[in-house]
């Protein structure tokens, strides 16, 4: 079973998985080995040949069958029943009677109607939650900076294809299986894939016959955690690693929720209970001497009256008011039965800050010359609310510029000169976009200044050593970069 699974992931590297890691070979991609890429139009062609770069999602359940479910499954099943008697019970009363009682027809409608009321609105309340929750993954998608023609772009990770030059650094999400040809101290968590708790190094040197073990490959929906790397993609959406593993899942069979055990486990019971009940008293009657007619309606409303009939639409109500409350604390809850474990919940963790505030990193303060000087925090960022009057007779302010620009992997987006400095899109790090805006509007040009300056070397940021060197023309200096470390 083992070798299987391990067949089964290799499965997608099969077209001469070799030939993909080592570097003499990569010429069966359908992109050359150089800073171009693809161009636009091939990109195209193979998107349409290849299909999106997405994994296929599980089969779902269509809306009727959840509706039914909703009707008919669980406890519902016990109340119809219990319904289904009742009409039972008063057809049989006024075939034989011309005089008979309407309480079995009365008692039968009601339970229909509890059944349909509550399934109808623990149907409507899922179908609402699930809704926001898909609205939810298409409000942020995710993107991948490739190179394609010669030139940079943010795309959808859906777009990415086979043979595209993709750059990843610190904090990005794998878009797709790569293949490295250049990497400067990147390590990748590998932990959804292989379960290794530390990060793992990546370079473009072939070190191991399996790709699952080699170090020139990434693979799709890891995360790069430090460093950065650029690699061609050699597989997409279902063909990844990743994807291989999602297919193999898909089969598991999911399962219950404490609440729907001790529902079910509660109808088991009833039902026996009832069943037991009714059979033995209809017995009894029969011997006392009583008709069949009378001792059949006895035995059912026997165990009609063993069926709590408004157990399901007290769980239904508390279940739906806890989910409402939980709403009102911007807390979704995607199906009611979900509420029943929070009894078992003592803390929750996040690391989700962007979400807690405005998400957009900015400088607020700057201390040079054994002083600090305050920048603009205001939503429109004007400079009236900075020291920025003071800033240009400093001379040691124009090296600190510097360096916030040239040694700096942010960039603006492309086509946004006429926005404000403020509200322009950004590709690269939080805190290094923050940088790049902040020189931007206080000093001049970061473009022209890279222009005026390219990069020769550079050593990009990463956790241990906690600073970036880059050596740029024109400079008299080396530009460095480090985080703030205490002193004693």
């Amino acid at each position: 079973k083992g070798e299987w699974g391990r067949a089964a992931l290799l499965q997608p590297l099969s077209p001469g998985p070799r030939s993909l890691l080592l570097g003499s070979r990569l010429s069966v991609l359908p992109c050359f080995l150089s800073t171009q890429g693809l161009s636009p139009g091939r990109a195209q062609e193979i998107l349409k040949r290849d299909g999106p770069n997405t994994l296929t999602p599980p089969p779902t359940t269509s809306k009727w069958a959840k509706f039914c479910k909703q009707l008919f499954g669980g406890f519902s099943i016990l109340l119809w029943i219990g319904a289904i008697l009742c009409f039972l019970a008063y057809g049989i009363q006024l075939h034989y009677k011309e005089e008979s009682t309407k309480d079995n027809l009365y008692l039968g409608i009601v339970l229909a109607v509890v059944v349909i009321v509550t399934g109808c609105f623990s149907y409507y309340q899922e179908a609402k939650s699930s809704k926001i929750m898909e609205s939810f993954r298409n409000m942020v998608p995710q993107q991948a900076l490739v190179i394609r023609g010669g030139e940079k772009m943010q795309i959808k990770v859906e777009e990415v294809v086979v043979g595209d030059l993709v750059e990843v650094k610190g904090g990005d999400r794998i878009p797709a299986d790569l293949r490295l040809i250049s990497s400067q101290g990147c390590k990748v968590d590998n932990s959804s894939l292989t379960g290794e708790s530390e990060p793992q190094f990546r370079s473009p040197e072939f070190t191991h016959e399996s790709p699952l073990e080699t170090r020139n490959i990434c693979f799709f929906s890891t995360n790069c955690v430090e460093g950065t790397a650029r690699g061609v993609v050699i597989a997409t959406g279902d063909s990844t690693v990743m994807g291989r593993i999602a297919s193999l899942t898909s089969g598991l069979v999911v399962g219950k929720t404490p609440i729907a055990v001790e529902i079910e486990h509660f109808i088991r019971l009833i039902t026996a209970v009832a069943v037991f009940l009714g059979v033995s008293f209809f017995g009894l009657s029969l011997i006392l001497g009583y008709g069949w007619l009378e001792a059949v309606i006895f035995l059912i409303g026997i165990i009609v009256a063993n069926v709590p009939e408004g157990l399901l639409a007290t769980v239904t109500v508390c279940l739906t008011l806890t989910a409402k409350s939980m709403a009102r604390k911007n807390c979704l809850v995607k199906n009611l039965e979900a509420v029943e474990t929070l009894g078992s919940t003592s803390t929750i963790c996040s690391d989700k800050t962007g979400t807690l505030t405005q998400n957009r990193m900015t400088v607020a303060h700057m201390w040079f010359d054994k002083t600090i000087y305050k920048a603009d925090t205001s939503e429109e960022q004007t400079g009236d609310s900075s020291d920025s009057w003071a800033l240009s007779g400093s001379p040691t302010w124009f090296i600190l510029a510097r360096i916030a620009g040239l040694c700096n992997r942010a960039d603006f987006k492309a086509h946004q000169e006429t926005l404000p400095v403020a509200k322009r899109a950004t590709t690269g790090d939080a805190s290094e976009s923050a940088l790049l805006k902040f020189i931007e509007q206080s000093y001049s040009s970061v473009k022209e200044m890279r222009e005026r300056n390219p990069k020769v070397a550079e050593i990009p940021f990463n956790s241990t050593n906690k600073y970036q060197v880059q050596n740029a023309q024109g400079c008299p200096s080396t530009c460095r970069t480090t985080a703030p470390r205490p002193t004693c």
